[in-house]
């Protein structure tokens, strides 16, 4: 056991004696796992942040469909939903996009009533929109931080509007704990909502709450509806329903279909690293066939040369593993995942300004872990072996 822990030492002595060649190995692993922890990180943290919103939403979305196309849904519709049975609340909802700034930077207006903000919302400067109030906007703190927008701020006509033209005020800036709401979200009641889009009378679509028990009856009983729409001439407007449920698959394999494009990526790198270590390493290294060599003509086993390289392969998988970890983290933090959030979220800028939720749980740091591990004494104990089964004058050739 003693000369086993001796020869384990010798180990960690050629990491510290082959600095360079250590380091090398170590940046070919981190090289391979860094962008897949990054993407797993971001991925993790985009469903969390999709768990807080349905957490805080509704049961149920209606919207109308018309051609199969989405359409606005009459204001009546609201009070004919929530005399369903089944059904303790409904309220509208206006989503619709603009853009602000001289740059028209991409925003969304979402109009609700003030009693149904989500509960996570908080002014951070200001206050929220008052009930009833009209002209009157809230905005988050990244989209103030890019627009120069502070509470009181004036903000210009941004939408083509036959009603007349009326500037919007900004009443407060606010954070959420859905760090995305911040980037590109206006909030403002209902009505603001409608006379922004030149609007009257109609929603995009109606929240529904209701026992988790009535889910299944409610929907039916929407669906069942011939129209939600007023009569405007050009026929009905059928109802479409999105549970919680429904919404949580849609985000989850959305989320997962994109992990698995950078999971192919991945596979590409793991299967390019693992012969740059191998070359690094081992075949296209003569220093370690003469250290190998040297150890055999000293009396050394092939047993005891490859716990030396197997303790040598441990310690520089963990120090990659460590590494990308770190990496990554300072990648996902400061750095607010340059590069690879666009992959995830379509309206996201190469280098988002807000912050992109992101989460490490223990399962792909203990897979970068096995992976880093793999990939080292893949590169390097084969080659180790093979010439520490050789005789020392060929080794030493």
């Amino acid at each position: 056991m003693r000369s086993a822990l001796s020869v384990a030492r010798t180990g960690l002595d050629a990491v510290a004696h082959h600095r360079l060649r250590s380091a090398v190995v170590v940046a070919c692993v981190v090289a391979a796992l860094l962008p897949y922890l990054v993407a797993l990180g971001v991925g993790h943290g985009l469903l969390d942040q999709a768990e807080v919103s349905l957490a805080e939403g509704a049961d149920l979305t209606v919207t109308g469909l018309r051609f199969g196309r989405p359409a606005p849904l009459d204001l009546a519709a609201v009070e004919t939903v929530r005399r369903l049975p089944g059904v303790t609340d409904a309220w509208p909802r206006v989503v619709g996009e603009v853009q602000l700034g001289r740059d028209g930077w991409p925003a969304v207006v979402v109009g609700v009533p003030a009693d149904r903000l989500p509960a996570s919302l908080e002014a951070v400067e200001g206050r929220l929109f008052a009930p009833g109030a009209t002209h009157e906007l809230v905005v988050g703190r990244a989209l103030a931080s890019r627009l120069a927008l502070r509470v009181g701020a004036f903000v210009p006509p941004f939408y083509e509007n036959e009603h007349g033209v009326k500037v919007s005020r900004v009443v407060g800036i606010f954070r959420a704990d859905a760090p995305l709401l911040e980037s590109n979200v206006v909030l403002t009641s209902v009505e603001t909502a409608l006379a922004v889009f030149a609007q009257q009378g109609v929603a995009t679509e109606v929240l529904v709450r209701c026992g988790p028990d009535y889910v299944p009856e409610v929907r039916r009983a929407i669906l069942a509806l011939r129209t939600l729409g007023g009569d405007d001439g050009h026929g009905p407007v059928r109802p479409r329903v999105v549970t919680r449920d429904d919404a949580r698959a849609v985000l989850t394999a959305s989320v997962l279909h994109r992990e698995g494009v950078v999971g192919l990526h991945f596979l590409l790198a793991f299967a390019v690293g693992i012969p740059l270590v191998l070359v690094t390493s081992g075949i296209g290294l003569a220093e370690r066939r003469r250290e190998v060599g040297l150890l055999k003509a000293v009396g050394w086993h092939t047993d005891q040369v490859l716990l030396r390289a197997g303790v040598e392969c441990l310690v520089l998988a963990v120090l990659a593993a460590s590494a990308s970890v770190l990496l990554a983290a300072l990648w996902l933090g400061p750095l607010r995942g340059t590069g690879v959030a666009a992959l995830f979220l379509d309206a996201t800028d190469t280098a988002p300004d807000a912050r992109i939720p992101w989460r490490l749980t223990p399962v792909p740091v203990l897979l970068a872990s096995a992976v880093a591990l793999a990939v080292v004494l893949s590169g390097t104990l084969v080659s180790t072996w093979r010439t520490a089964g050789a005789s020392p004058a060929e080794a030493l050739r």
